[in-house]
């Protein structure tokens, strides 16, 4: 049913199917629901502790999704995001407690700041090589670095558990700016940008073009491969960035389990938050929502005793229902 220029947002609305108006809004409403239920059945959820965990809990999850959306613009994925936060986090201790190379504090906190993110994005421009030279499927290009990669990590630590205490370095989780956790003011200044780049920027709308109809775009004269390298180098980078601050929220950095099943919570983030997962559309805000659903439905579980497994289960079911929401919803 087509709307006339002259019917109001709310005629809109009304107009909607069920599909439709779940696919725009479906998010914003379990995220409602799960607040709704927590604040009614879970004890002490109204306090500044509890907001607390779930805001440095999800950040990690935002961040790592919001890569993860652009490459799934593109029509891609990125299955090695976990990998490569671990990888960040095996680098990062060794470079400031001068196992790599002797280095003034200082000097070695900033640059193990710096260096793992780049080296992550460049491992990101690896997966985004292998897709655009080698004609390799992205599911298939980036199992390479997700299974090749937490061995990588394994070798750099020696299979051995990091343990430091280093309030610089760990500052990016555990410090706060006008008692805003630093992770949470990374974690929207990460949404921000991406939001800006897809909104305003020429290379925000040649990822939604590539996405939509690649051989379109091509034949356009849009940079196809440049694009897609671009996406998988900023997946690649957040998820170094994420790692750090996994790392430096637990005081230590154990290459088994740094990143271990992100990919699951980022693409699960992205699908729940109404980015469609064969391309051609990028829901920043979406996914930072999605994520945050995500966060609340491991939360809501944990709190009322069901086991951590159970969440597995729902996560997975949120991605199917999501797919199916929004496969039913452009056919309606």
């Amino acid at each position: 049913m087509t709307v006339s220029a002259s019917s109001s947002p709310g005629a809109a609305t009304a107009s909607m199917s069920p599909l439709v108006f779940l696919s725009r809004y479906g998010t914003f409403l379990a995220f409602l629901a799960l607040i709704l239920f927590n604040v009614f059945m879970t004890r002490n959820f109204l306090s500044w502790q509890t907001l607390n965990v779930n805001l440095t809990q999800v950040a990690p999850i935002v961040i790592v999704a919001i890569g993860m959306t652009l490459v799934i613009a593109t029509g891609g994925i990125d299955l090695s995001v976990g990998s490569l936060m671990a990888i960040a986090g095996a680098i990062a201790p060794m470079i400031f407690m001068g196992k790599l190379f002797p280095v003034d504090p200082v000097l070695g906190v900033a640059l193990a700041l710096v260096i793992p993110i780049l080296i992550a994005g460049m491992l990101g421009w690896f997966n985004g090589f292998l897709v655009t030279n080698f004609r390799i499927q992205p599911i298939v290009a980036t199992l390479v670095l997700f299974i090749a990669g937490r061995g990588i990590a394994q070798v750099i630590t020696n299979g051995n558990l990091q343990v430091f205490k280093n309030p610089e370095f760990q500052f990016i989780a555990m410090g706060r700016i006008g008692g805003i956790p630093v992770q949470v003011i990374l974690m929207l200044a990460v949404a921000a940008l991406a939001f800006a780049l897809i909104r305003q920027t020429v290379i925000g709308r040649q990822i939604i073009a590539v996405g939509g109809n690649e051989k379109a775009a091509r034949l356009t004269g849009i940079p196809v491969r440049r694009v897609k390298l671009f996406v998988y180098i900023v997946s690649g980078a957040l998820a170094g960035l994420a790692g750090l601050i996994v790392i430096a929220r637990n005081s230590a950095s154990d290459a088994n389990l740094v990143g271990f099943g992100m990919e699951l919570d980022a693409i699960a983030a992205v699908a729940v938050g109404g980015s469609l997962l064969t391309g051609g559309r990028a829901n920043i805000i979406g996914t930072v929502l999605g994520a945050f659903v995500i966060q609340l439905v491991r939360y809501t579980l944990l709190a009322n005793g069901v086991p951590d497994a159970a969440a597995l289960v729902v996560k997975a079911g949120l991605i199917v229902a999501a797919v199916f929401i929004q496969q039913r919803a452009s056919k309606a």
